[in-house]
């Protein structure tokens, strides 16, 4: 028999602080809210492929599932805070899959010639360097929300690009007022522009808000 006193674990092993963590990070992605950010980013490929068959009946069922993704936007973090399932994973995937979403559609549109490249290119510069910026800054240890011009450039894309994606002439009509016959890839077009406005102006705010962040924080150490 052993002289030395049976000592308890100080810890759980490895191999059970592991298993924990892979079932926490499981938990995570089969949760309502963040089951609807991956079914918003699996739609994508539907929105693409009625696109490509170019025909106004196709192109109608495009914007309707269109629409359904940009709703599940709304809805995945309204459920995530009322039942309280607000995740790591779940800000990392619902950011990504708007941007997913959103410039997959404006990509697949340069060759049918619904939006220039040059506008696409600005926006995609736009949303890189800003998602770069908001990395540095928390490494920094440094929080930068969306200010309004952010809000204002994000709603005039979902429905810029919802009517880019109609893409075809309509007879509009609203009450009693009759607008006639509409192109409605000249309204996304409008509205995309108008948008690229307010990603500009809402990525100097994001460069003012991070240096004025960054030499508050340096002013308190000192």
């Amino acid at each position: 028999m052993s002289d030395r006193p049976n000592r308890e674990p100080l810890g759980p092993a490895p191999s059970d602080a592991r298993r924990r963590r892979r079932r926490s990070l499981k938990e995570d992605a089969l949760n309502l809210p963040n089951l609807l950010t991956l079914g918003r980013v699996a739609i994508i490929p539907v929105v693409l492929g009625l696109m490509d068959r170019g025909t106004p009946k196709d192109c109608a069922w495009a914007a309707i599932v269109y629409s359904a993704a940009a709703i599940t936007d709304l809805l995945d973090g309204y459920l995530a805070r009322r039942m309280n399932v607000v995740s790591v994973l779940g800000k990392f995937l619902d950011p990504l899959a708007d941007k997913l979403l959103v410039m997959a559609s404006l990509v697949y549109m340069v060759p049918m010639g619904r939006i220039p490249e040059w506008a696409v290119v600005l926006l995609l510069a736009r949303e890189i360097s800003v998602t770069g910026l908001r990395s540095i800054a928390v490494t920094e240890g440094v929080v930068i929300a969306a200010g309004e011009d952010g809000k204002a450039k994000t709603a005039l894309q979902m429905v810029g690009i919802l009517c880019l994606i109609l893409g075809y002439p309509y007879h509009l009509e609203l009450g009693p007022l009759d607008l006639g016959v509409v192109d409605l890839v000249y309204v996304g077009r409008t509205l995309i522009y108008i948008s690229l406005i307010f990603s500009i102006m809402s990525a100097l705010s994001y460069v003012r808000l991070f240096s004025a962040a960054v030499e508050a924080k340096v002013e308190r150490k000192t």
